[in-house]
């Protein structure tokens, strides 16, 4: 049983560029773990690369994962996702991975609620993207059930939001640019966890693009 940031209540924040690579159980496939509570079947969040040609075993997601593709090609025998597709594969799902040329994700795996059975594929790069709440920011749902919300939010240079809480916690990946609030400066490649009604004011002197979760973590 491996243990890494599984308290909830504190916040984290990773750079994960500076991470060293870890072997999986598969060959030409390693991953950057940020978060992890379990075996080799565990809730965990990672950066995942595969090298070109690898193939992962098939195998059962029982309470589903959710992928974003950041450099690459990802594909399976339902399709192929290029750079800036996200994919929510439902509790109970399943599939063999693999890729042609090399890949790298974002992951999260055995977080979903049981009864949440839509599966969303969704091409960021082609997709429509809404007015946010201030000025200069862009938001591109991903998928909703109960309180848990994933989202691309993408803020224009200078954008400021209003300071607030996150109920149920929130979860960051920088995809690009450079995010900050008044706790620090975050770079493309970080990784910020911040636990139940958490507050914080955040935004972008240079523009940036972010993944973000919340509504997910315990209160």
């Amino acid at each position: 049983m491996e243990q890494l940031h599984t308290d909830v209540s504190q916040r984290v924040v990773l750079y994960t560029p500076s991470l060293p690579w870890q072997a999986s159980p598969v060959a030409g496939v390693e991953r950057r773990q940020l978060e992890r509570d379990g075996g080799e079947v565990a809730r965990a969040t990672s950066v995942v690369r595969y090298a070109a040609g690898a193939r992962f075993n098939s195998h059962t997601h029982a309470l589903g994962e959710e992928f974003l593709v950041l450099e690459g090609i990802f594909e399976d025998e339902h399709g192929n996702y290029g750079p800036g597709t996200y994919v929510k594969n439902p509790p109970g799902s399943s599939h063999t991975p693999f890729t042609r040329d090399g890949v790298s994700i974002w992951v999260k795996l055995r977080h979903l609620d049981v009864a949440d059975t839509e599966r969303v594929v969704v091409d960021t790069a082609t997709a429509q993207w809404y007015p946010g709440m201030v000025a200069g920011l862009s938001v591109l749902p991903l998928s909703e059930y109960a309180t848990q919300h994933t989202a691309l939010v993408r803020w224009a240079p200078g954008t400021r939001f209003n300071r607030h809480r996150h109920f149920g916690g929130e979860e960051i990946f920088v995809v690009n640019g450079t995010f900050e609030d008044e706790h620090g400066s975050y770079p493309a490649g970080t990784w910020i966890r911040s636990p139940h009604m958490s507050e914080h004011q955040p935004f972008s002197l240079e523009g940036c693009t972010i993944l973000v979760k919340t509504g997910h973590l315990p209160l």
